[in-house]
Formats: C-alpha cells, structure tokens, sequence
C-alpha cells in the first residue's frame, strides 16, 4: 500500500485523508459539538497511538517524531484561531 504524504501538491500540511479515516472523530463531530465524553475518547485513542509507536523509535527518531507532534499541535490551534478570526471578520462585514 502506497504511503499518503502528509504535505500536499500546494505544500501544505494535508492530514486530512488520515483523519478521515478516524471513525470515532467523525462521529465525535457528527452533531457539531463535541462532549467531555468524547474529548475523554479522542485523548484516550491519542495516548494509546502514542504508547504503540514511543517504545519502538530509537531516541533520535522520538525526538524526530516529538517535535512533530508538537509542530503539529502548534499549527492546528493557529489555524483554529486564524479561522474564527477570520469568521468574525467576515460576521462584522455582513
């Protein structure tokens, strides 16, 4: 099976084929709010996938594979919040 590459043709960060695929997280957002019991649900599916790939990386690939991670916590919580800035410019102008 051919790997999907995380950065798209644009040079983007493009995770969402993956997420996609994450059953629980469209199900989670299916109502359009997400509850503590599924928040609790998504970090527990997060340490799990966590605790499955730490233990096999060497040290140079975890602190690799951490500063990803960190990276793309980083640019998500931007992006969100570039968004609905960005929504309520576009509210006020209406």
């Amino acid at each position: 099976m051919a790997r999907a590459s995380w950065i798209d043709d644009d040079n983007h960060p493009d995770l969402d084929e993956h997420v996609s695929q994450l059953d629980h997280f469209a199900a989670a957002l299916a109502d359009g709010v997400v509850d503590e019991a599924e928040l609790a649900k998504q970090e527990d599916q997060l340490k799990a996938a966590m605790r499955a790939v730490e233990g096999e990386l060497s040290d140079e690939q975890h602190a690799k594979v951490t500063k990803l991670m960190a990276e793309v916590a980083a640019y998500t919580v931007m992006q969100m919040m570039h968004d609905l800035a960005l929504a309520k410019v576009q509210r006020a102008v209406k």
